[in-house]
């Protein structure tokens, strides 16, 4: 594995100190109290942070994203870990009749509202939904959203959760109606032994800059070898691929996309 592949994970650890570090004195400034709440100064962080990765993290999968979203996601969609609501760019407003935008991190909120409202979406009308509880919960999730689910979308979103497999399960077997659809894009653990190792040691470090964050979470697999009850397939059909024009191979944030249709 080339050093340059590291040194490029070190580069965005470094970029997002420096917007992130800046924002939490802010706050702390403004109420010293935030000095005791760690987790509330990892999301003002992470809310900073997300303003220029998450916008150049789209720009750079925009294509990918049209092909992965906007002819499948249909009815009601359900986009875990919103971000500040990119995803909704990307959905057809004939085929998606509303979009729940689950986002724990509450500063990001505003962004994903004004964004919805673009795209046509808003709480006034019944076609936006914006949850704050974790992709975990499902338990609120259902009891807010009072339909079914047609549509889950994952964006970068599945290496944050803090019980992945459990809730991964949760939400396909529980949430997402029968027949229905799950869209992801996710960095994966990579299928190369040199890169594991690197993604495993620089992990510790980069989920506490980007609010737990895991490099190396084989998420694609986990997804694809999903089964029930009785130990048969959750799936009908369902394919993963690789980036369009992701050809570096020695990358830590190898990104994968899938798309999956439930029985």
């Amino acid at each position: 594995m080339k050093f340059r592949a590291i040194l490029n994970t070190f580069d965005d650890m470094w970029a997002g100190l420096k917007i992130g570090v800046p924002a939490v004195l802010r706050a702390i400034m403004a109420s010293p109290p935030l000095l005791f709440s760690s987790g509330t100064l990892s999301r003002i962080s992470m809310a900073n942070i997300w303003v220029p990765f998450g916008a150049g993290s789209d720009e750079s999968t925009r294509a990918d994203k049209t092909e992965l979203i906007t002819s499948h996601a249909r009815g009601v969609v359900l986009d875990l870990g919103a971000g500040h609501g990119h995803t909704v760019n990307y959905l057809d407003r004939t085929m998606v009749t509303k979009y729940v935008a689950l986002e724990p991190n509450v500063f990001m909120h505003p962004r994903i509202r004004a964004m919805a409202a673009a795209a046509g979406y808003t709480e006034a009308d019944g076609t936006l939904l914006v949850l704050s509880c974790g992709a975990e919960d499902a338990t609120s999730i259902l009891s807010s959203v009072h339909e079914p689910v047609d549509t889950i979308v994952s964006v970068l979103t599945l290496c944050t959760i803090p019980t992945p497999q459990s809730t991964i399960r949760t939400l396909l077997l529980d949430v997402l109606a029968p027949s229905g659809s799950l869209l992801f894009l996710e960095h994966v653990r990579s299928h190369r032994a040199d890169v594991v190792f690197w993604q495993k040691i620089i992990t510790p470090m980069w989920k506490r800059i980007f609010d737990g964050c895991c490099l190396d979470r084989p998420t694609d697999i986990w997804v694809k070898e999903l089964v029930d009850e009785s130990g048969a397939s959750v799936w009908k059909e369902g394919k993963i691929w690789d980036l369009a024009d992701d050809k570096d191979e020695e990358t830590t944030f190898w990104r994968r996309l899938g798309r999956f249709l439930k029985m």
